[in-house]
């Protein structure tokens, strides 16, 4: 089994496997080491990764997935394909992604992908990272964890170093990816990291400086060439790829062109920009990358003197600008250790290693923090505990497990939400999920304790684990009194208090007690229900068969016109000699109807049409075919036959005189009937089937090997003496187990 890293970026993916000898980055069916984020809809198939055609098909791509679920998770595009009207999701596009991903990483590993860990962003909220577990499971993936994308950047990091001093050293580790900025301060002590706090500003990445020269030249060409590239999707397209290249050649030097032939209107165009006019057109988005840098270090308490070093990774952060800003607040050039594109799918490939039992990683902790503050309400308000409303304060570490004991008399809900809407993205609801506890009904007709096990899992999702109803068997129901409703001193006015697993085994300890595991009904605000993914995942499976057939297809063509064009050359050249003249008119006129016919009626056909269309060439051709190959087979297999009869005819010369002239008698057998054949076919032309294959004389020679060692194994024996011996040796242990 394979444990495998899935980075998904805006832009690109990028896989990650574990190897025996360390982690590797998986290639895809391009030999590249990074993925397209794309999927393309043709009339008959999904074209996704490297395959998909945003030229092609504008108005049927989709991009920038990743974005897209984390801002818009309910958003559903419709699409008319395959006779259907689809109605995508962005957690459908997400598992296409993953389900293309996982083929291109058993393909590599060449066995099933399952056990993983998928990078998300550190501001994620609830619904996002489980959209991206019903995207994994949709796609047939097992995710170990979800593992923040900085997190994993921190891992690949900090294990590989042994020079860590006792105390903590502070990293701050900063991702500027495609779509967005994330900051986070990490902790490194030896065996062990500790994620002190996450920030990060969604809306700033590499695709807004892109941005940024996709309106400086549009503006530009309008003005120069008279074209409006805003009415043009393909144009657009043309021109933002442009774009991206020509930043990436401003961070190596000080100005670069820009040339595109037949942008729209059958014009080209050309443009110039030197590396100071960018950076002036990108200041206010300069300016922002420092905001989440100031916010992970005061939610970390910590000041610019106590951080070590700054780790800076993600495809946007080539850019020279950022570096000189981050050195001027830092006092220090931040560090390029990692490979900016792949450091976090290797982290996740390596977290993932670590929770599966198939490989052995030395230990080394991994600690995270959350990054929001989590609130829980009953029916009858927020809850409290001792000293906030808030049960899971930002930066908690997690995963974390919280019990609180509620007095319920029956069924209750409770209900979890964000503390403060203004830790989240814009788009983040601030309602979680909501819980309903029972139904039960306390044996006395009174309240009893409800103790109730909530957790923020490896994935960062929120969750109740269990629910239990408590009671003690040693109160008298009869003699019961109203301070017998009475909680600990820490309850709060709802009746709830906070406990550690300790205090609950001690508290069940010490005195007999009734407890009653009671049922938990989750509803996700805004979450997939188990219908709908059961939709998802058979839709899922309809079209990976739609995309193989169609794949099987395309072979099937490619085969038949290649096998047209290789047979054509070869029937005038290499076979020549072995077709008849009428032979090689009907293949050659079967060719050109199937060539004609593939350009004409079959350019679109099933797979079984170009099998079958094939299957009758190779019944035409096969005849000549066979006669050309077994000519040069006839010379290898009548050498072979010489060798075998001059080996065991030097065997010979050493052995007794009986076995001696068995063997040459055998051998001259076999010369002969090699002679006369070969006579027989040298009298034949080239292109008639031939009387002497050379199957027949392998069997020949195979023969000869078996009766010559037969005759030869008996050590000195005059034929049939051996079973004379075999014979005297049966009757004399049959005459010992008589006696």
């Amino acid at each position: 089994m394979s444990v495998v890293g899935f980075d998904i970026g805006n832009d690109r993916c990028v896989i990650a496997a574990v190897r025996q000898r360390g982690i590797d980055v998986i290639l895809n069916d391009e030999s590249k080491r990074e993925t397209p984020s794309t999927i393309s809809f043709s009339d008959k198939q999904r074209l996704i990764g490297s395959s998909s055609s945003p030229l092609l098909h504008p108005r049927s791509t989709f991009s920038q997935i990743k974005h897209l679920l984390l801002s818009q998770p309910q958003h559903r595009s419709r699409l008319p394909f395959l006779d259907r009207d689809l109605s995508i999701a962005p957690v459908h596009l997400l598992a296409m992604l993953l389900s293309h991903l996982k083929l291109i990483a058993e393909r590599s590993l060449d066995g099933p992908v399952s056990d993983c860990v998928i990078s998300i962003p550190s501001y994620a909220s609830d619904l996002s990272r489980r959209s991206y577990l019903d995207a994994a499971r949709i796609a047939g993936l097992k995710p170990l964890r979800l593992m923040h994308d900085t997190t994993a950047t921190a891992l690949g990091y900090g294990i590989y170093k042994s020079d860590f001093p006792s105390s903590p050293t502070h990293v701050v580790i900063l991702d500027i990816g495609h779509c967005d900025t994330q900051a986070s301060v990490v902790a490194f002590e030896p065996g062990a990291m500790r994620v002190l706090s996450h920030a990060s500003d969604p809306n700033l990445g590499g695709r807004d400086f892109d941005e940024v020269l996709f309106r400086h030249f549009a503006e530009q060409f309008k003005d120069q060439y008279k074209i409006d590239v805003y009415s043009n999707a393909k144009a657009c397209i043309r021109l933002r790829t442009a774009c991206e290249k020509l930043k990436k050649v401003l961070s190596a030097n000080a100005e670069a062109p820009l040339s595109i032939e037949c942008l729209m209107d059958e014009k080209d165009v050309r443009g110039f920009i030197k590396r100071e006019e960018f950076e002036k057109l990108a200041a206010g988005l300069l300016e922002r990358v420092l905001v989440p840098c100031k916010k992970a270090l005061e939610d970390a308490e910590l000041g610019v003197d106590s951080v070590h070093s700054v780790e800076l990774v993600g495809s946007g952060s080539r850019i020279p600008a950022i570096g000189r800003i981050l050195s001027g607040f830092f006092g220090k050039e931040p560090s390029r250790m990692l490979n900016a594109s792949e450091c976090v799918a290797r982290g996740c490939a390596l977290q993932c290693a670590m929770l599966s039992p198939v490989f052995r990683v030395r230990n080394y902790e991994v600690q995270d923090c959350f990054p929001y503050s989590i609130g829980f309400a009953s029916d009858q308000g927020p809850i409290s505990t001792l000293s906030s409303h808030v049960l899971f304060r930002k930066g908690h570490p997690f995963p974390s497990v919280k019990v609180l004991t509620f007095l319920r008399s029956s069924a209750f809900h409770l209900e979890a939400f964000y503390a403060d809407e203004n830790e989240l993205p814009p788009s983040a609801p601030p309602k979680i999920s909501s819980f309903m506890i029972g139904p039960f009904q306390a044996s006395h007709g009174d309240k009893s304790k409800v103790k109730v096990r909530f957790r923020i899992n490896l994935h960062g999702i929120i969750t109740i684990d269990s629910a239990s109803l408590i009671e003690d068997e040693t109160i008298n129901p009869i003699s019961r009194s109203k301070s017998d409703d009475a909680e600990p001193e820490n309850a709060d006015e709802n009746g709830s208090s906070e406990k550690s697993e300790s205090d609950i085994d001690r508290t069940r300890k010490g005195s007999p007690s009734r407890r009653l595991e009671l049922p938990i009904t989750e509803t996700v605000n805004g979450g997939m229900s188990q219908e709908e993914l059961s939709e998802a995942q058979e839709l899922e499976k309809q079209l990976s068969y739609q995309d193989k057939l169609i794949e099987r297809t395309k072979d099937a063509k490619n085969a038949l016109e290649s096998y047209v064009y290789e047979v054509r050359n070869k029937l005038f050249e290499s076979y020549r000699s072995y077709a008849t003249e009428s032979e090689r008119e009907e293949i050659s006129r079967s060719l050109q109807q199937t060539e004609e016919w593939l350009y004409d009626d079959g350019d679109d056909e099933t797979e079984s049409v170009y099998v079958n269309k094939l299957q009758e060439l190779k019944k035409l051709v096969d005849p000549v075919e066979s006669r050309y190959q077994n000519e040069e087979a006839r010379a290898q297999a009548s050498r072979e036959l010489l060798r075998c009869i001059a080996d065991h005819r030097k065997a010979a010369e050493s052995c007794p005189t009986y076995e001696r002239d068995a063997v040459i008698s055998e051998c001259r057998k076999a010369e002969q009937w090699l002679r006369e054949k070969t006579q027989q076919q040298e009298s034949l032309p080239k292109n008639v089937d031939p009387v002497l294959w050379s199957h027949e004389i392998k069997k020949i020679r195979e023969s000869l090997d078996k009766s010559c060692g037969h005759i030869l194994k008996h050590n000195g024996s005059p034929p049939g003496a051996e079973n004379s011996k075999a014979k005297d040796r049966s009757n004399s242990s049959d005459d010992m187990q008589t006696d």
